[in-house]
């Protein structure tokens, strides 16, 4: 936590008179004594002790090799992009809010995306021990009943301004240029796993087929080691369930009930992502490759929400999880593994 000495470093920050300086940025460290918790929040979203521990993840990166008495801190790049992307304004509002110009705003928010991007692989992580895969197995069944479960997978389009390159690749199924990003979270709203560098006419299995998570569930094709939940635009696989287009009779009907129960997970967290950072409810105005880190530097900080209780979230009810230890012996098809499982645990 900040002492009140740090806090009021009296050092000037940049070129502007300080009676007309933003309250924002008044002090040294880039906070001011006349913010809370709350109102830091609001702003920014994320308190006052949350926003020195991501300046800490990032200061290596991010420190200036200079004494100028206008250069800006870690906490203050720090700030100027939080500000950006929780606001979605554009890079000349948010400059005038705070007292900057266009071009340091952007060069700003280039440098600390792509310092928070170089810790992708600290805050996205895959489950790899069986504890681990167990804690989100039992958390998902705890949602929505559905066995076996490490992860909910779906895409979803974030705007951006039409590129000069290779422009109609852009283009998704609704007209409009986009990111398509695909994501994994766990039964927390975490992010397990994200793709954000396919375009928006990228198709959600094919985005899926070549993903390192497809890769690496094909190695232990098997219900019983975890699966993911799908929608119907990715293929039914052994790790990979998704609903019966058509269902034939009540159980298949209640297996697709469970299903969308558990799967409505990663549905509430893209949400969640986008209030959060509502640049991604915005036309991102930058070129592919940097609306990419943008996405992927929001994605990183709402894991570190998360890990930080930024909000705290309200912990779900225990529910005794099922006896998971039968053996399928049937053969190795996506198809006929949904059927074992409808007829093991949704059969009344």
């Amino acid at each position: 936590m900040l002492t009140t000495a740090l806090i009021m470093a009296g050092l000037a920050l940049y070129n502007v008179p300080p009676q007309r300086r933003p309250r924002h940025f008044r002090n040294r460290d880039g906070f001011s004594l006349e913010f809370s918790d709350e109102e830091l929040r609001a702003r920014y979203r994320f308190s006052r002790h949350s926003i020195m521990v991501i300046s800490d993840l990032v200061r290596d990166d991010l420190q200036r090799g200079t004494h100028r008495n206008h250069a800006l801190t870690v906490e203050q790049q720090v700030m100027v992009t939080l500000r950006f992307l929780a606001s979605g304004s554009f890079l000349q509002v948010v400059g005038d809010t705070l007292g900057l110009d266009k071009g340091t705003v952007s060069r700003v928010v280039q440098d600390t995306t792509a310092a928070l991007c170089k810790r992708q692989n600290e805050f996205v992580k895959w489950p790899r021990s069986d504890a681990e895969k167990n804690k989100i197995k039992a958390g998902n069944y705890r949602i929505g009943g559905f066995p076996n479960v490490i992860g909910a997978i779906d895409g979803t389009h974030i705007r951006i301004q039409a590129p000069t390159i290779d422009e109609a690749s852009y283009v998704n199924r609704k007209g409009y240029h986009s990111i398509n990003v695909q994501a994994v979270c766990d039964a927390d709203g975490k992010f397990t796993n994200i793709n954000t560098s396919w375009p928006g006419n990228a198709h959600d299995a094919h985005i899926f087929r070549t993903s390192q998570v497809c890769t690496h569930m094909e190695r232990t094709p098997n219900w019983e080691s975890g699966i993911l939940l799908g929608d119907s635009g990715y293929p039914c696989r052994p790790f990979i369930m998704t609903p019966y287009a058509r269902p034939a009779n009540e159980d298949q009907t209640r297996f697709n009930k469970h299903h969308a129960r558990t799967r409505c997970v990663i549905e509430r967290t893209f949400g969640r992502w986008k209030r959060r950072f509502h640049v991604l409810h915005s036309e991102i105005r930058m070129k592919p490759e940097k609306a990419c880190s943008i996405i992927m530097a929001c994605a990183i900080l709402h894991n570190i929400a998360l890990w930080m209780n930024e909000p705290e979230l309200p912990e779900d009810q225990e529910e005794e999880m099922p006896n998971v230890d039968a053996v399928y012996n049937g053969a190795n098809d996506g198809r006929r593994i949904r059927d074992h499982i409808t007829q093991m645990y949704f059969t009344n």
